[in-house]
């Protein structure tokens, strides 16, 4: 049997994905905004007795290898460990496909065009000349629809006779001569001479480091003056337009439209959404709405799961006699242990199943991506990237999910603010807290419309979140993370509506169950450790006691006790334990306690001495302190740097702490 391998390479939001999804059975989710996959995913499917290996890459705008995307597929295709590159283009937006076919066949030898969406190209009413377009790029090109499955049978039978052509040779105009006086002195057995010159000339970093890897370059005078000539020349821009000048010949009675306001409509949403006056408080109603579905739905699923797992402790107790175990290691297993996982899963498994379809549905809808860019301009005032935005809406999920999408920003600086600013939007391990405080403090036990105000009150926060990124973004950007600001496009995708089953497929298996899974990993040494500190004495004094009281006074500084302190850093691992430890050490309970409502928990609070004052510090810490123990992992894995993690850890801790001792002072 014959393999193929296949390099699928395409611009964000053309539904490479999909195309992969329904040929390899994946089910990889498909997003609709850019930077979602900063990695590439392998799948195999066999037809006529040919199996094909897929290799799908991060959606690129360019093979010029400067984000972190962009060197993910450059550095595929360059490899050439693959037999045909099969380009995915947008039907309603050909030129920028073709773009990167150019680049694609700069690099390679077996070139197949595909030119998805041509469903909805037909419904605005553009027509594609295929064979015109066959015959100008004098590759092979089929139209496919790959939602509905069509062409796709076409598209490998296209790949299995693909055959070998040149290397697509570009005039470059006036860079022409210094690139062949460059290729003089380039190694004379390497393949592909003339883009390794316009890599050279470009000073792309990247890969003149690898050429000198590999023994590619031998340079010397040539290249020297060819680039001290050209030093007051934007190469970058020369290249693009060449290769629109090339574009636009090829394209020529390519693409007709029958209707010439095809998107009228969307761009009249787009007028609403991406409005200054209307764009950020349109971004908060959606938050708050949000929001509030996730406080109505949660309540009773946690009860359900609560009840369920109470239940089992003494069954789980009775197993672990049977097996003749020590007291005091069951009473570490089960009220230790299993108590802390219950009330993990219990609290944060309901939200996120409510949460995450919802937020993977405004972003697979296309509406993430104009809320990121409302918030561009903001962020350039800061001196940071417009990406920052998109980071900060997955970090409202997890911030550790926020730390790792920040590899979509090009700039190394930016992508350092992006990171250490990501922990100021709470995720969804602090929302449960959060909502209880809100709702005994200040929406009150009985009001009638309590989950709107309370949704209301938690969209504010997420609003203050937001303010202290962009303020703690330009601080670094003129201090620690000085350096010029990059530029980038933020492109908006086209709203599409999202595959229902998938986007609730995809938010609870990649993110919902991802998070709860870390979650649970965490949860399990920090049962221990707070069995152990509630369980240990010292001179007939409990630890916890010991540790609390030393804490009291600077607790007192910040309006708040030494109980709550101790609670907080209880939380490093799982911020969803929090509550549970501040009962713990009130009650000076051997192990982690339910409470039986929202009622019983505040009397239990003000008999502890809180007071509205309490409330707002302890929600302002709860909202600025240090990551979560799997964040902090996260940023040290991402920065490669102790400094910047420590950072990451300080920030926040002396925004909350700056906070309180403010209240506290004024109150």
């Amino acid at each position: 049997m014959n393999n193929i391998k296949v390099a699928l390479i395409g611009t964000p939001n053309v539904g490479k994905s999909t195309i992969y999804n329904a040929l390899t059975k994946n089910h990889e989710h498909t997003g609709n905004w850019a930077g979602k996959t900063v990695d590439f995913t392998k799948g195999e499917c066999i037809y006529n007795n040919t199996k094909y290996t897929f290799y799908d890459l991060p959606g690129t705008y360019s093979l010029i290898s400067k984000s972190e995307e962009e060197t993910i597929a450059t550095d595929f295709i360059w490899s050439q460990n693959f037999d045909v590159a099969v380009v995915v283009c947008d039907a309603t937006s050909l030129e920028k496909g073709i773009n990167l076919v150019f680049q694609t066949e700069e690099i390679c030898h077996k070139v197949v065009v595909c030119v998805n969406l041509i469903d909805e190209a037909k419904k605005k009413g553009i027509h594609i000349n295929t064979n015109l377009l066959s015959k100008n790029l004098n590759l092979p090109v089929i139209t496919t629809s790959a939602k509905d499955k069509v062409g796709l049978e076409k598209l490998l039978v296209a790949i299995q006779n693909a055959s070998e052509k040149d290397y697509l040779n570009i005039d470059y105009g006036p860079l022409e001569p210094k690139i062949n006086d460059i290729i003089t002195e380039i190694n004379p057995t390497t393949q592909n001479k003339k883009w390794i010159a316009l890599r050279i000339l470009d000073n792309n970093n990247h890969y003149l480091d690898k050429f000198n890897t590999e023994n590619l370059l031998n340079l010397g005078p040539k290249t020297k003056e060819a680039k001290t000539s050209l030093a007051n020349v934007d190469i970058s821009l020369e290249i693009v337009m060449h290769l629109m000048k090339e574009i636009k010949i090829k394209l020529k009675n390519v693409i007709t439209y029958q209707k010439l306001n095809y998107n009228s409509r969307e761009r009249k949403i787009d007028k609403i959404l991406t409005s200054k006056i209307w764009g950020i408080p349109i971004m908060l109603l959606f938050l708050f709405l949000i929001f509030y579905l996730t406080i109505i739905g949660a309540n009773y699923p946690s009860d359900l799961l609560f009840k369920f797992f109470s239940s089992l402790e003494d069954n789980l107790t009775n197993l672990l006699n049977f097996f003749s175990l020590p007291h005091a290691i069951i009473d570490l297993l089960v009220n230790g242990v299993y108590k802390t996982l219950y009330w993990v899963v219990s609290v944060m498994l309901p939200p996120m199943l409510i949460f995450f379809p919802l937020f993977t549905f405004l972003e697979d809808l296309g509406v993430l991506p104009r809320i990121a860019f409302n918030m561009d301009r903001a962020f350039n005032k800061c001196q940071a990237c417009g990406k920052q935005a998109l980071t900060m809406c997955m970090g409202i999920g997890c911030n550790a999910v926020g730390v790792t999408g920040a590899r979509i920003i090009d700039s190394k600086r930016e992508r350092m603010i992006a990171i250490l600013t990501n922990v100021f939007m709470p995720c969804n391990g602090k929302f449960p807290t959060l909502i209880a405080i809100i709702t005994m403090f200040f929406v009150g036990l009985s009001n009638k419309y309590g989950s709107l105000l309370c949704a209301l009150i938690l969209t504010g926060f997420i609003f203050l979140g937001i303010l202290v990124t962009f303020l703690v973004s330009y601080l670094l950007s003129i201090t620690l993370l000085k350096g010029e600001k990059s530029s980038f496009t933020l492109e908006l995708p086209p709203y599409r509506m999202p595959k229902i089953l998938s986007t609730i497929t995809y938010s609870l298996k990649n993110r919902a169950i991802f998070v709860l899974s870390r979650a649970v990993k965490v949860a399990i040494p920090a049962g221990i450790v707070i069995w152990l500190i509630a369980n240990i004495s010292i001179n007939g004094n409990l630890l916890l006691h010991y540790l609390s009281n030393f804490l009291n006074p600077f607790g007192k500084l910040l309006g708040l006790d030494g109980v709550v302190i101790l609670a907080l850093l209880l939380g490093f691992p799982a911020n969803e334990i929090v509550i549970p430890a501040l009962l713990m050490c009130y009650l000076k309970t051997s192990s982690l306690i339910d409470f039986e409502s929202y009622a019983v928990l505040k009397n239990i609070l003000v008999l502890n001495g809180w007071t509205i004052k309490t409330a707002i510090c302890f929600l302002i810490l709860m909202m600025f302190h240090y990551p979560c123990s799997t964040t902090i992992l996260t940023i040290k894995n991402e920065t490669k740097s102790n400094k910047f993690t420590l950072l990451a850890f300080i920030l926040p801790c002396l925004i909350g702490i700056s906070l309180c001792l403010l209240i506290n002072l004024i109150f």
